[in-house]
């Protein structure tokens, strides 16, 4: 069964590849490469096959060494989120942008470096010293709860048929966003929304 955050993810990172000089943090060897190929790649993780171990707090690069800097699926594993992204934008030249994405409603992966989720309005708010490009999500609320319940067959040890059942369910549940046509972020729905509920959100911001 592929991940249902996957196509949704690539897409953004699609959107804005590129062949200019790119650093990818907490990538792996293969990840990515056909949209960012011009790329170094960094992962505290030596396992992982960096071209480069080092951490993301403290980038072992020089201020403004790269034109683009992606950063998928890491920023919820690291301890201090506010620190990376002073560190992304130091190491970005001017004018240069970052194309991050990451976890908003979704359960514990990667455990135990799992520590922080992020709405919309939170990634703005660490962004707030860049240019905002485009701020996304990747789905509606049933399909957020699609993806929850996939990650229940992934991370449990449900019998079969069970597995079998929520399986269905999972593939009609998607389709039932096409009939939320307002969602609000407030209960007493005055102030609507795209999306109330995803299970990423992503960012392109362009340092200032």
């Amino acid at each position: 069964m592929k991940k249902l955050t996957r196509p949704f993810t690539n897409a953004f990172l699609k959107k804005y590849s590129t062949s200019a000089v790119a650093l990818d943090i907490g990538a792996s060897g293969g990840d990515h490469r056909e949209y960012f190929p011009n790329r170094t790649t960094l992962d505290v993780d030596a396992s992982k096959n960096p071209d480069v171990v080092g951490d993301a707090h403290n980038l072992p690069f020089k201020d403004e060494s790269f034109e683009v800097v992606v950063c998928s699926e890491m920023l919820e594993h690291a301890e201090n989120s506010q620190t990376v992204i002073d560190e992304i934008e130091r190491v970005l030249k001017p004018r240069g942008y970052v194309v991050l994405t990451t976890r908003f409603a979704f359960p514990i992966h990667d455990a135990p470096n799992d520590y922080w989720r992020f709405t919309p309005y939170g990634l703005r708010k660490l962004f707030s010293e860049f240019e905002i490009i485009e701020v996304a999500t990747d789905g509606g609320p049933f399909h957020t709860i699609a993806v929850q319940l996939q990650r229940i067959i992934f991370q449990t040890d449900l019998p079969k048929i069970i597995k079998g059942m929520l399986y269905l369910v999972i593939i009609i549940l998607p389709y039932l966003d096409n009939f939320t046509s307002h969602q609000y972020g407030n209960i007493g729905r005055t102030i609507e929304v795209d999306t109330m509920l995803s299970s990423g959100v992503f960012i392109a911001a362009k340092k200032r």
